[in-house]
């Protein structure tokens, strides 16, 4: 009698070697379809879709998929990092229907308030202050000095974060999207910060978005607009100051760009275009549960199973040829801002913050060059995220 073949073994994708070539990790698994197995922390296991068209189906269909993790977050130990990204709270990320409605609401309401000319103009003012610290030095790690404090100054300016609590808040984020050992500490902080401020503005109101997230019509609890406000915060920060580094990397390293990073903002652009393809500042997220045992392209899933959607690997699937000199976009298309009724609502001002801040550091220090090889850089490890450690530059020192 001829015994079943084994299962895959799951492939991880949360440490340094993920982290240092993911498209070679990608590659090996479509070896068993649409949706493979991998584990995103140890002993921890999920199926990930790497192809395009399951990716969409998967986003698109809220009859077949929830994405309430309760009764996943049950079969995991109470203490598992991935909890932090992943276990349940009462926002719009894990929410369905008329509940992920009502707290989406708030939200996109909230960043409708970005007037696109006074972001801009901010950004830039944020960005000459920034540039203004290293710039006599003639060096500059741009990640650490730049790309993560201009996320941080929109972010902490609009919701009125006080100043003593700024670089708390940053440090809390960047610690939490890690889901290494320090992000349940570091999602606790970060929730802190943010319960000081909700109980404040309900004595006291200001003209900031704190204030708008307690005062909405949709009447939320505290807890809801803790929730929310915090939910925003990590959307806006993390993924931007990813997206950021990631596109000033190709500008620095990319033939195809010699030359131009003076040209303006149409240069940012594309660089930036290419990276939501290529190198997406959330790499795999989007988790999602199957409400019943079923058959989705190809493979049997229980329910209740976590699901992934890798947007870097379904991108790569899709993306636009990038040979030659053609900078060629096709930004409508790629999934590294998701699909379906969860996509991300904050696309728009994530961009012009993203263009803003290279048009101005390329335009004011136009003889950057890496100072390391690229192939030295390092990737921060995690399941979720592809963001540099550091993004070390040289450049002619300018003279206050």
């Amino acid at each position: 009698m001829t015994s079943a073949p084994a299962a895959p073994a799951a492939t991880p994708i949360h440490g340094p070697a993920f982290a240092a070539d993911p498209q070679a990790v990608y590659d090996r698994l479509r070896r068993h379809g649409a949706l493979a197995p991998v584990e995103v922390a140890p002993g921890v296991e999920a199926l990930l879709v790497t192809d395009y068209q399951a990716a969409l189906d998967l986003l698109r269909d809220t009859d077949t998929f929830s994405k309430d993790s309760r009764a996943w977050q049950q079969t995991v130990p109470p203490d598992c990092p991935l909890l932090v990204v992943l276990g349940y709270r009462p926002t719009a990320l894990f929410s369905d229907g008329e509940t992920h409605a009502r707290y989406r609401a708030v939200i996109t309401d909230a960043l409708a308030l970005f007037e696109p000319h006074r972001l801009q103009r901010q950004v830039a003012e944020a960005a000459h202050e920034l540039i203004g610290r290293f710039e006599a030095a003639g060096h500059a790690d741009l990640i650490a000095q730049y790309a993560r404090q201009l996320p941080a100054f929109v972010l902490t300016t609009w919701f009125g974060v006080p100043e003593e609590n700024r670089a708390r808040l940053v440090g809390a984020i960047t610690g939490l999207i890690e889901s290494g050992a320090r992000a349940a500490a570091a999602y606790a902080d970060l929730v802190a910060v943010v319960t000081e401020m909700v109980a404040e503005r309900r004595e006291k109101p200001r003209h900031d978005l704190t204030t708008w997230f307690v005062t909405h019509p949709a009447g939320l609890d505290d807890q809801e607009v803790i929730r929310q406000i915090t939910l925003t915060m990590i959307a806006g920060h993390e993924p931007t100051t990813n997206l950021i580094g990631n596109a000033l990397l190709r500008l620095l390293t990319d033939a195809r760009y010699a030359g131009s990073l003076f040209g303006g903002a149409m240069t940012a652009h594309q660089a930036i275009d290419e990276v939501l393809w290529h190198e997406p500042p959330l790499a795999n997220l989007s988790a999602h549960y199957p409400r019943y045992d079923l058959t989705f392209h190809g493979r049997e899933i229980k329910a209740g199973t976590l699901i992934l959607v890798s947007y870097a690997a379904a991108n790569s699937q899709a993306a636009p040829p990038t040979d030659g000199t053609d900078l060629r976009s096709g930004e409508s298309a790629h999934l590294a801002w998701a699909a379906g009724p969860h996509a991300c609502p904050a696309r728009d001002p994530a961009l012009l913050i993203a263009i803003t801040a290279i048009e101005q550091l390329t335009s004011r220090l136009s003889d950057l060059s890496l100072a390391t090889p690229a192939d030295h850089l390092l990737w921060r490890p995690g399941p979720f995220h592809r963001a540099l450690v550091h993004l070390p530059a040289h450049f002619a020192p300018v003279t206050p």
